[in-house]
Order: C-alpha cells, then structure tokens, then sequence
C-alpha cells in the first residue's frame, strides 16, 4: 500500500470517528444544562424528589431520555383530531356543572391522546408520563395537576384549584393535539402551521 492510500485510509477514519462522537452529542442529553433545558420544571422536581441529588435525577431523567428520547408522535386522523377538540369541549362546558368530574374527564382525555400519539398506554400512568415528560417536559405540571385530582376523593379539591388543573392541562393537550411535526425536508418548502387548538 502506498503512502498515499493509508494517510487517505487515515483521514477518512478520523472523519468517521469525528461524525460519529458528533452525532452522539447531538442526541444525547448534556448533564444538568442539557437535561435542565429538555425538561424544564420536570428537572427541579426529580432533584427534589431525589432530596437535592443532582446526580441521581440527572441519572433518572438520562434513562428516560434513553428509553423513550426516539418515540415519534403518531399521525392523527382529521375525524380523530376533531373528535378530541369536541370532548375537550365537552370537558369544558361540563366544569360549570361538575367540576370535579370535568377534571377526571380531562385526564382521561389527555391520556387517551397521548396512547393515540404514541405513548405507552395510561393504564400504566408512570410509563406513559416518564414517556411524555422527554418530549414535553415544560407542559407536565398541568397534567400532574388534573390527574392528582381526578384521584382524589370527593370534595378533596377546591373549585378553583380544579380550574387551574384544566386550564394548565391545556398546553399539553394542545401541544399533544396540535399538527403532525414536517419533516425538515418539508420545512424547508412549506410554511408551519398555526395551532388547531386556541386557548381556553
């Protein structure tokens, strides 16, 4: 082999190894900034669950990235899309009369929203929330919120805190709701859709 060849051989390893270590950084999560910026408030809350133990949530959090960092939202049928604004409505309009079971209807619908976009089933509420915290991480606390209600017993929540419960649901109802993500290809030649969804 000339000289030649085995410095080309060389460089193209480097080259590879370069893309590879590069590719690995992009998709994995960078410690505390990386995993704080994904998660958002989702982030102080495992660290205060893990009593102040940076490292143990940051572990947490890694290993939910590494199981469900890939998941990719399923499309939803226009008839699908429309049948969950008209039951999200119904939640609404339903909270004047009987706020408390409004609220368990809309953390039923959220999780049947997010079965239907891919996410573990809410049967298993845990799996299905550690899976929806990697991608939605910034609109977890309204759905912490309306399912924390929906299990409490009768009266154990006011109306108001109810009312909180739902409205900050919303966001993660809407982003879950909202159009199907365009391929960066399509970006590129399509302009982004608005919300289908307005807020309450």
């Amino acid at each position: 082999m000339s000289t030649g060849v085995i410095i080309a051989l060389i460089v193209v390893g480097i080259v590879v190894v370069g893309a590879a270590g590069l590719f690995a950084a992009r998709t994995t999560p960078r410690g505390g900034r990386g995993l704080k910026r994904r998660f958002g408030p989702e982030y102080d809350r495992a660290v205060a669950r893990h009593d102040g133990d940076t490292k143990a949530a940051e572990e947490e959090l890694a290993e939910r990235v590494k199981r469900h960092g890939a998941l990719e939202h399923r499309p939803l049928e226009p008839a699908a899309r429309e049948m969950y604004q008209a039951r999200w409505a119904r939640v609404q309009e339903r909270f004047v009369e009987s706020p408390a079971e409004a609220v368990a209807e809309a953390d039923q619908v959220v999780a049947d929203l997010a079965r239907d976009r891919g996410y573990p089933d809410g049967a298993d509420h845990e799996e299905q929330y550690a899976a929806l915290s990697v991608h939605h991480g910034h609109r977890m606390h309204g759905y912490r919120l309306v399912h924390g209600a929906a299990q409490a017993g009768p009266g154990q929540t006011g109306t108001e805190e109810l009312r909180t419960a739902l409205v900050e649901a919303r966001s993660l109802f809407d982003d879950l709701l909202g159009p199907d993500r365009v391929p960066a290809a399509e970006k590129r030649t399509h302009a982004p859709k608005g919300r289908l969804v307005k807020g309450s």
